[in-house]
């Protein structure tokens, strides 16, 4: 530390006064906006405890706010569904074929390894419920693996 840092009074955790005296009155703001920080802390605590929070009520609730109404909340996830199971693999399956870009780096990446792997999960998803799906779901199913598997085949590393 330099000469001219250690004789600032005005640096932060220099402890010398001008008159030589002690420096407690300049840190005992410290102490008392840190306790009233504190104090402030445990009451938001015991209010938390108290009553249900806004966030757990958006949460519980079956109605998720629209892009509208100007919260920053997120949505509710949808209820769990085969359609649903079926199209985060699907999504997962079609980013990991360069179909969509990477949200963390905005680029589109290729990883056929994963993509197969998303790919033979939803055929053994297939398998695993074949007999106990509605046309519906059977159908989705059938197309979702049906366009996979083209991307995969027509995709150069």
């Amino acid at each position: 530390m330099s000469d001219a840092e250690q004789q600032d009074p005005n640096r932060p955790g220099n402890t010398d006064s001008e008159d030589g005296g002690d420096s407690s009155e300049r840190e005992e703001p410290k102490i008392i906006v840190d306790s009233d920080w504190k104090e402030q802390v445990e009451r938001e605590k015991e209010a938390a405890d108290a009553e249900p929070s806004k966030d757990s009520a958006v949460v519980d609730s079956d109605v998720s706010p629209g892009p509208d109404d100007g919260e920053d909340t997120p949505h509710a996830p949808p209820p769990a569904s085969f359609e649903v199971l079926v199209s985060m693999l699907f999504t997962q399956a079609m980013a990991t074929l360069g179909q969509m870009p990477d949200p963390a780096t905005g680029k589109k990446t290729i990883n056929k390894p994963f993509a197969k792997h998303y790919i033979d999960t939803l055929d053994m998803l297939g398998e695993k419920t074949e007999g106990n799906l509605n046309e519906q779901e059977a159908q989705m199913l059938s197309e979702a693996l049906h366009a996979l598997r083209m991307m995969y085949v027509n995709v150069r590393t």
